[in-house]
């Protein structure tokens, strides 16, 4: 999980898409879907959580900023 948590939010979510599209292809086997479904599960906590930081960060700019 170290290598994800190293990925840009964009870079993450790319990886997202592919997989989610491989999955549904249906071509893979069991084994390598429910793998895949769990790097998924670990890039969507990833993406979740570079989210919550980007709003929180707005949030402290918003709070801070003058007030007009």
């Amino acid at each position: 999980m170290d290598e994800i948590k190293q990925l840009t939010y964009e870079a993450a979510y790319q990886q997202l898409e592919t997989l989610v599209a491989q999955m549904e292809s249906g071509e893979l086997p069991l084994e390598e879907s429910v793998a895949l479904y769990e790097r998924g599960q670990k890039l969507a906590a990833h993406c979740q959580a570079l989210l919550e930081a980007a709003e929180l960060k707005i949030r402290l700019v918003d709070e801070d900023g003058p007030s007009q």
